[in-house]
């Protein structure tokens, strides 16, 4: 889910709620740190540090073992150590690497890869870009090569408008793997103001691509079958996996946001070549929009809101050109979550928000507008007790307004952490999550990495009454693999 009523920069619909704010009595603007709190004896939660304002991304340099942290405007900072404490250095802006909207950063070796858009034709169009940089020791100025840029094709005036943002590298590092998401909420026509007529979702949105390590200076089209024919084009129909990660057996995973109408959010097992369902399916419940006999009516409708965003905009309407389904085509469906978190869903008959745990109805995958973010897995099995080997994703929305509880029940847990058991089913060749929640509180997290045993979650922070204020990184000591542990120790 977008949080659209403070987001108008193209590209970044996951992010942008603020700290909270309260005025010193010089009339200047301090920002609330609310404490993330654990909910098992066994995690420890205390603040790392403060970090620049819109902070996206968290990673640690694979060699040196120092971690970088990235901003939407195009910042890459390196973590130093100053006289005990941590401080941020700035390396690299988007003068640098020219991506004014920086979404997407993975280290593979010494190499930082960094991706995300570029507002073109008086910013009412796009394009996606992805560089590299071989990493220099000392102040020397790293070098950077060019991964692909791509061709123009339309951005909108909404908040829906993604953009190319997620990164991994495959285990093997043959592969970086790049998420570009959709430029719609639910596949609707976003022409902006009439510059790109009839515009919709295109090759180069809502799909996963995978590109050689080694790639550069590529030219991407909005041709499907080129990008498929030249091997680029992996996945399709995924509305916008802003985090994508390896398990430990090498499967890839992807957590993505689902639009303004009330499907829950996808985590998909993403393989080569399987659609996912988007524009037509999202969190297993079909668009009403592709159905020719589709009147938006939110007294009639329950899963769409009449405060909804998109359709106050009247973005949800009768549109009988809507693209039908491809033909053979068969859609992947989400990875369903048997609970006992995350798992509350809208029912399709009644409407009623109801509790999966009572009822027995897995959901596929998270609750509606929970934007499930910073997806990992502890591949290193460094985690002790019950969290071996498993995963974990954070959710930057829902939870409490002000310190009282969410009205809507779809969104009275968030802003937390959760542990994901996942399990193979082999009737239906994908997987089910048990997922439960560990800690909670968190302001607008985004971005999670998983060093030893030691788990570091990065806020956005953003713009407090005009001022610019960032959030923080909280470190997370999670129970310890002993043997694992005393492994590390006996190493040179």
């Amino acid at each position: 889910m977008l949080l659209y009523k403070q987001i108008f920069k193209t590209g970044l619909s996951v992010i942008f709620l603020g700290a909270s704010v309260v005025a010193s009595a010089q009339q200047r603007a301090e920002v609330v740190t609310k404490t993330p709190i654990p909910l098992r004896d066994d995690i420890v939660v205390e603040e790392y540090m403060k970090v620049e304002p819109e902070a996206v991304r968290i990673i640690q340099h694979p060699v040196s073992g120092e971690i970088y942290y990235t901003t939407f405007f195009g910042d890459v900072l390196k973590i130093e150590m100053v006289n005990g404490k941590p401080q941020s250095k700035k390396l690299l802006t988007v003068e640098d690497h020219g991506i004014p909207r920086l979404q997407g950063t993975a280290f593979h070796g010494n190499t930082l890869f960094l991706a995300g858009n570029v507002s073109v034709n008086n910013n009412k169009g796009n394009k996606g870009r992805m560089v590299r940089y071989e990493m220099k020791t000392g102040n020397e100025k790293p070098e950077m090569t060019v991964v692909f840029n791509t061709v123009e094709y339309g951005a909108n005036k909404t908040t829906f408008d993604h953009g190319w943002n997620a990164l991994e590298i495959s285990p093997d590092g043959k592969y970086i793997f790049v998420n570009t998401g959709a430029r719609t909420d639910h596949g609707e026509v976003q022409d902006n103001g009439g510059e790109y007529p009839n515009a919709r979702d295109n090759a180069l949105t809502a799909n996963i691509f995978r590109f050689p390590i080694g790639s550069k200076d590529l030219l991407l089209s909005t041709d499907t079958e080129k990008l498929k024919a030249e091997g680029y084009l992996f996945a399709e129909g995924i509305r916008n996996a802003y985090d994508m990660a390896f398990d430990p057996k090498g499967n890839l995973f992807g957590v993505s946001n689902s639009g303004d109408y009330d499907h829950p959010e996808d985590m998909f097992w993403i393989r080569k070549g399987h659609h996912y369902g988007f524009p037509w399916i999202m969190g297993g419940i079909d668009n009403p929009q592709q159905f020719p006999d589709f009147q938006p009516d939110p007294e009639k409708d329950p899963f769409l809101s009449k405060f909804a965003f998109a359709y106050l905009m009247k973005y949800f309407h009768n549109d009988p050109d809507f693209p039908k389904k491809p033909a053979g085509v068969k859609f992947t469906p989400a990875v369903q979550n048997l609970g006992p978190d995350a798992n509350e869903y809208r029912d399709r008959k009644t409407g009623v928000v109801m509790d999966g745990d009572t009822t027995g109805v897995t959901v596929g995958t998270f609750n509606a507008h929970s934007s499930p973010l910073g997806l990992f897995f502890d591949n290193k099995n460094a985690l002790g007790k019950d969290l071996t080997g498993d995963g974990f994703v954070i959710r930057y929305t829902g939870g409490s307004r002000n310190g009282a509880v969410n009205p809507n029940p779809l969104r009275r847990q968030g802003k937390d952490l959760l542990h994901l058991e996942m399990t193979y089913d082999k009737a239906t060749d994908n997987y089910k999550v048990k997922t439960t929640r560990i800690v909670d509180n968190f302001t607008a997290p985004t971005d999670a990495l998983l060093v030893g045993n030691t788990l570091y979650v990065i806020e956005y922070g953003g713009k407090q009454g005009g001022n610019k204020a960032g959030g923080s990184i909280w470190k997370i000591t999670l129970p310890a693999n002993e043997k694992v542990a005393r492994k590390s120790k006996k190493k040179p």
